[in-house]
């Protein structure tokens, strides 16, 4: 399985350009350990681990870093009622401000996206 490729997509030029110019130590660690150590293991689809990682962001505050895996969600298979849902299911866990401020994220992802 090649998670870089599945939640990249077409995105996997300009994101490894923008983490190489970050820090090619960090580009290095990212692609690496999280990329092809952890999220291409075995036991949980793509798909999944897309939502799950749509979760997390929303407990870290939604960062910018969620519009990556939005679409991450969408290229391995998830539906748009399935991401609502997870936002949705966030805000049981982390409170309706991170999720005011994730589906703030995701309505700005739709309109960019079309």
């Amino acid at each position: 399985m090649d998670a870089i490729r599945g939640i990249w997509g077409e995105d996997e030029a300009k994101i490894r350009a923008r983490l190489e110019a970050l820090d090619p130590d960090l580009a290095r660690y990212i692609e690496g350990f999280a990329y092809k150590e952890v999220l291409s293991r075995e036991g949980l689809d793509l798909k999944t681990r897309e939502l799950l990682a749509i979760t997390a962001l929303v407990g870290l505050g939604s960062p910018p870093e969620l519009a990556t895996h939005f679409k991450g969600a969408l290229n391995n298979g998830a539906s748009e009622a399935e991401i609502k849902e997870t936002l949705l299911q966030a805000a049981l866990f982390f409170g309706f401000p991170r999720a005011i401020a994730a589906f703030e994220r995701w309505r700005r992802f739709r309109e960019r996206e079309g």
